[in-house]
């Protein structure tokens, strides 16, 4: 394939609104639409059409950092319509691409489904204000819309340190740098040591990878600033276990000190496919330091943050397993959906037996769906 056909590749996948093109050997290219994976009708590919397609996007410091390292991630923009988020690698010697787009327009509070609360907790002078979740449960996106909010609203000077860059943020009512691991610095760990001399008042750290990044981190915000950074964690509490469980155990007492007077909210999310097919959605577990969060905090009491939560709910705070039975009960997600991403699949599941049994019996004893799917997924998951 010539470099013209990757142009028609980004552009379709522009057109048709894919958030991933899937690029290896054995197969033609394939667009990920609404969460689920779709082949293009084209050829099927074989070595050389990868590497020319790879070659015809990747820069030259790229290229070789494949040679060397067996993989490399950069991020490029395919003219005005959008930015693409690239991660080479090879697999059985051939060369191999995963292409995300990264949408051009950020994105409202309103529009991505977040609590009130949060507009407020982005204008707090200090603090550590986590975003969690698997890969691909749209972290990037929720960060850009706080980071713009506060470009928006509030005379700040914002640094972000990402790898790579994905979304480009112009200077508004603040001043922002965005700097790049790789091309502007050469690791997390220097960016974050210099950062402090900057005069930042607002610190993005795109992931807190190890005990020298997170370590940096709670320091930032402990000196007063505002830092907002992610984890691949999936709730509130487990969070906070990861981070005090990378500290050496005689560390970890003075880190919950300092995660509980720091730390200022978690927010953990998955997006789960439209019940429709069309577009997705994300639920959310929403955590807010309290001080009794603080004290649960300090005194490695973190089993009891779930209660915490619930009780909560006047400051916007949710479950995750509570956000994902609302999107299921209004129909907005599938029962297999809800069961996929729930913390508790087994109460989720006896909730929903309880929500068909109460319902009015069906004449001639017809089963619904609903009926029927239970019956077909209650044997796995009493596995």
């Amino acid at each position: 394939m010539a470099t013209v056909n990757m142009d028609r590749l980004l552009q379709a996948c522009v057109e048709q609104g894919a958030s991933d093109i899937h690029i290896t050997v054995g197969r033609p290219p394939i667009f990920r639409i609404h969460g689920r994976l779709r082949s293009l009708e084209t050829k099927v590919l074989d070595p050389d059409d990868t590497v020319a397609l790879m070659k015809s996007i990747t820069p030259e410091r790229n290229q070789q950092e494949l040679q060397e390292e067996g993989g490399t991630d950069f991020g490029f923009a395919f003219g005005d319509a959008a930015r693409f988020r690239v991660s080479v690698f090879k697999q059985k010697g051939n060369v191999a691409m995963v292409l995300r787009l990264i949408p051009s327009r950020i994105m409202s509070f309103e529009e991505i489904g977040l609590p009130k609360i949060v507009t407020a907790l982005c204008r707090r002078p200090r603090g550590l204000f986590l975003v969690t979740g698997p890969t691909g449960s749209g972290k990037t996106t929720t960060l850009a819309t706080m980071i713009n909010y506060i470009n928006e609203n509030v005379d700040r000077h914002i640094v972000t340190i990402e790898d790579p860059i994905e979304y480009y943020h112009t200077h508004k009512k603040s001043i922002i740098n965005q700097r790049e691991v790789g091309v502007d610095v050469p690791s997390f760990n220097e960016a974050l040591r210099r950062v402090l001399r900057m005069d930042p008042d607002v610190i993005l750290v795109g992931e807190l990878r190890d005990l020298e990044t997170i370590e940096a981190a709670i320091r930032a915000a402990e000196t007063g600033h505002l830092v907002f950074s992610t984890l691949h964690t999936t709730s509130a509490a487990g969070t906070i276990t990861r981070i005090i469980d990378v500290f050496p155990v005689n560390q970890q007492d003075q880190i919950r000190v300092q995660l509980s007077s720091n730390l200022i909210a978690v927010l953990s999310q998955a997006l789960c496919p439209l019940a429709t097919g069309k577009g997705r959605i994300a639920a959310y577990e929403f955590m807010v330091v309290t001080p009794a969060i603080a004290n649960l905090i300090r005194e490695n009491k973190t089993y009891r943050i779930d209660s915490s939560i619930q009780t909560g709910k006047k400051l916007g705070m949710q479950l995750l397993d509570e956000h994902l039975w609302q999107l299921f009960d209004q129909g907005k997600i599938t029962l297999e959906e809800m069961l996929d991403k729930a913390r508790q699949p087994g109460a989720l599941y006896d909730k929903a037996r309880a929500k068909v049994a109460t319902k009015a019996k069906v004449k001639a004893g017809v089963k619904t769906g609903l009926e029927k799917e239970l019956e077909d997924i209650g044997p796995v998951l009493r596995t």
